[in-house]
């Protein structure tokens, strides 16, 4: 079974910087081509997510999460299910996990993430995780859901007293970067 187009095309068009990054679309890539249910949560050796880096008017903070499952401070974002659209997974995703209305997501992707899920409560799994830049409107409201405890608007220098790993750091230097350069 071949891989899905989109999910294909969105790994492929994915505007990246970088050799590991590079590297991560040859794997994901891989991956797509040789998991038939790579976008499904029950495909065993992992599956595609769609994050969204959530970036404010002002074009100076992202939005971070504290995630229910985690435990962790994370960018919004979630489960594929079967949706070959990864940056309308995570304008789906940022929508309800924010409660941000008029959300725009910016294509093409701007970075990759293999990393191991470590919920609280079930089993650890590997998310392929495709991430694109989320502009928020002027005057945004968050009104989060069940899965947050906490939303914040946070700099890119307060990111490190939020825990983050060096995945959502890189995330958010290149997204913020690029959030100033979008009318």
């Amino acid at each position: 079974m071949s891989p899905a187009p989109e999910l294909v095309a969105s790994l492929e068009q994915a505007s990246l910087v970088g050799d590991q990054q590079e590297r991560l679309r040859a794997e994901m890539l891989s991956f797509a081509n040789d998991q038939p249910d790579a976008l499904l949560r029950t495909c065993e050796a992992g599956h595609f997510t769609g994050s969204a880096l959530v970036v404010d008017a002002a074009r100076s903070r992202s939005l971070l999460m504290l995630h229910t499952k985690a435990g962790l401070w994370l960018q919004p974002g979630g489960h594929a299910d079967g949706e070959a659209d990864l940056a309308a997974v995570a304008w789906r995703e940022a929508t309800e996990e924010t409660g941000i209305h008029d959300l725009a997501v910016v294509r093409p992707a701007i970075d990759l993430d293999i990393h191991a899920f470590r919920p609280r409560v079930g089993e650890p799994h590997r998310h392929l995780d495709v991430r694109y830049l989320v502009l928020a409107p002027p005057g945004a409201e968050i009104d989060g859901n069940d899965e947050s405890e906490d939303l914040r608007w946070v700099s890119l220098d307060e990111m490190s007293e939020y825990g983050v790993d060096e995945g959502l750091i890189r995330l958010a230097r290149r997204g913020l970067a690029l959030a100033q350069a979008v009318e």
